[in-house]
């Protein structure tokens, strides 16, 4: 929790207790259902929750935001981004059952009310949203091609609607089909800790 307050100081006290109150549900429903690696849980904050919230350093969503989280596993980064946007309405997406049932029922358990979570297929989702945000779900140019549908028209945010991705090392390639359009946020320059050295949001508007 350290972390968290480091860089994100002005936390409300409830916003304080979700985020406190992660680690021991995400261990208790860890050992039944694996949604993080046994020997990464102890590394849930630096690894999973902070690096989920790089996204809130990339844009600061305004009330009323719509967001699908597709490809969510266990609520991640749509958890610690419904906890820290409270206003903002997020549907957590998967394919696998058992990963939603846990995104869940820890939305619920932390009291969560912006969060909803669909045991579903990206490709069938039919609903529309300002951003579908992701994190290492698949390469860039597949997932701007499933999501481009949900993506809606509305505008109210500093950025332009789009897609916005958590990426790992080199990822030109990937971008290359979206150069004159994509942003690349290197976490290296916003948080201090050797893990995020080669980690990215990547930021594509759709028009």
């Amino acid at each position: 929790m350290q972390k968290i307050e480091k860089y994100f100081p002005n936390l409300s006290e409830k916003q304080n207790e979700q985020f406190t109150l992660l680690y021991d549900l995400y261990y208790d429903w860890n050992n039944k259902i694996n949604v993080i690696s046994r020997k990464d849980i102890e590394n849930l904050y630096l690894h999973h929750v902070l690096h989920s919230l790089a996204i809130a350093k990339v844009i600061n969503f305004r009330p009323g935001t719509t967001i699908m989280d597709m490809g969510c596993g266990g609520g991640f980064p749509g958890i610690p981004l419904a906890i820290m946007f409270p206003d903002v309405e997020f549907h957590l997406v998967d394919s696998i059952g058992k990963k939603v049932r846990v995104a869940s029922e820890i939305a619920k358990a932390i009291g969560l009310t912006n969060v909803k979570a669909s045991h579903s297929r990206a490709e069938e989702i039919k609903e529309k949203y300002s951003f579908v945000v992701s994190r290492a779900v698949m390469q860039l140019p597949e997932l701007v091609k499933i999501c481009r549908k949900n993506i809606c028209k509305e505008q109210i945010n500093a950025l332009p609607n789009g897609i916005i991705c958590l990426k790992g090392g080199d990822i030109n390639a990937e971008i290359h089909p979206f150069k004159n359009c994509v942003e690349v946020t290197e976490l290296e320059n916003i948080f201090q800790e050797e893990f995020f050295k080669d980690k990215k949001v990547v930021y594509v508007p759709i028009g």
